[in-house]
């Protein structure tokens, strides 16, 4: 591939990226997308015009399940939203958003073809920026039309009604979403705005909820005069996040579980040397809120001699380790479960009697409650305690009851 040395790169990254797919929904573009082994059975019903449009580089509706919410970032043509509204069902509910007016009118048409194929209507589509999920840029085009910005005054009355309005009423409302999926669009938007898109993804999902993203990712850094030019930029290859720092990014911005959900081997496009390629990031949220002792412990099965979690706490394989009831239900859950054995009190703690958890990853013998902590960060919980210090009961096993 060419790199062109424009002076195009003062144009905002915005206007670049719409320029480019709004050309794109008029006629396929091949240079916009890798190739993907979608399920056949999801794609009989869509239009081929969504399917010739399509821009992605993985296929993140692969996270979905019947009932969930789900969001996509940068939905285009509609392809992973009518994909995941035939997985969730008509009791889920699937939203788009995009900026891109040409790509929002193709999948607002082809909703309606979709719906009568599938029997149900579960997706809308909303005219937005994935950095600002609060702001529904139709609803300040209607309120614009009715009240236009003259002078500082009308401009002065359009900043606080937008301020209120999208605070009462934001587009996608605090914690409303199970999933939020992307496909090959975050590495479109502006690294000055990064951080608060990652954050807003962390306020739309519910608590448990996910996000699945498949983006392009570069092997090493890409260097300033390919960051400047237009064409690499909008064609998913100048805003490539580094690997590493494209998980290190949902740490950053408050999600645990995060992992690789998908790794594409060969690269897709090889500029200067550097490697770009799909990856699938999958992180979740929920890990935020107090810590309460329950008296439960979980081991962790292995293979590795011992793994640290996203707050550092370390699990030694085949040790019986504290943890907080946060903790419990947060590894009986998302990408755990497999790797851990839970243990539960034999006398349940209520909520009522529950002692505060330390769940600092520091270095003491034992703490008031009575579990020690060696080795920074592991709590080990003993059988005694689980049991009760006061458990002595002597119970022979009765072969005809199938315990031996």
């Amino acid at each position: 591939m060419t790199v062109h040395h424009d002076a195009d790169k003062a144009q905002p990254v915005e206007d670049v990226v719409r320029e480019r797919y709004a050309a794109g929904a008029q006629a396929a573009e091949a240079a916009l997308c890798c190739p993907i082994d979608y399920d056949p059975q999801y794609l009989k019903v869509l239009p081929e015009e969504v399917l010739e449009r399509d821009y992605g580089c993985g296929d993140p509706s692969k996270f979905v399940k019947e009932g969930d919410t789900v969001l996509d970032l940068g939905s285009g043509g509609g392809k992973i939203c009518f994909i995941s509204s035939q997985i969730v069902g008509p009791e889920g509910k699937v939203l788009g958003v995009d900026m891109t007016d040409e790509m929002l009118d193709l999948a607002r048409r082809s909703a309606p073809v979709v719906a009568e194929r599938i029997g149900w209507d579960n997706c809308t589509f909303h005219r937005g920026y994935i950095q600002d999920l609060r702001t529904d840029v139709d609803r300040v085009a209607d309120w614009l039309a009715a009240n236009p910005v003259t002078d500082a005054a009308s401009l002065a009355r359009y900043e606080s009604w937008k301020k209120a309005e999208f605070a009462a009423n934001p587009m996608v409302p605090d914690g409303s979403v199970d999933v939020v999926v992307s496909n090959c669009v975050l590495n479109l938007v502006d690294p000055a705005d990064r951080a608060s898109m990652l954050e807003e993804i962390f306020r739309v999902l519910k608590k448990g909820g996910k996000a699945a993203i498949s983006d392009i990712v570069c092997d090493e850094p890409v260097p300033q005069p390919m960051k400047d030019d237009p064409t690499l930029w909008s064609g998913c290859i100048s805003g490539a996040w580094e690997e590493s720092d494209f998980l290190a990014a949902f740490e950053r911005a408050g999600f645990h579980g995060i992992h690789i959900g998908a790794y594409q081997q060969e690269p897709w496009q090889t500029v200067n040397g550097i490697e770009f390629r799909s990856m699938t990031v999958v992180a979740y949220k929920g890990k935020q809120g107090p810590c309460w002792d329950h008296m439960q412990a979980v081991v962790y099965k292995g293979p590795f001699s011992s793994v640290l979690d996203d707050d550092n706490h370390s699990y030694p394989r085949g040790e019986r380790v504290a943890v907080c009831k946060k903790t419990f239900d947060l590894l009986k859950s998302g990408p755990y479960a497999d790797s851990f054995l839970f243990i539960e009190p034999r006398e349940p703690v209520s909520a009522a009697d529950a002692k505060p958890f330390d769940c600092a990853p520091t270095d003491h013998l034992a703490n008031a409650a009575g579990w020690a902590r060696v080795n920074a960060g592991v709590a080990r919980r003993s059988a005694k305690e689980t049991k009760g210090a006061d458990y002595s009961e002597t119970i022979a096993c009765d072969p005809d009851s199938g315990c031996c």
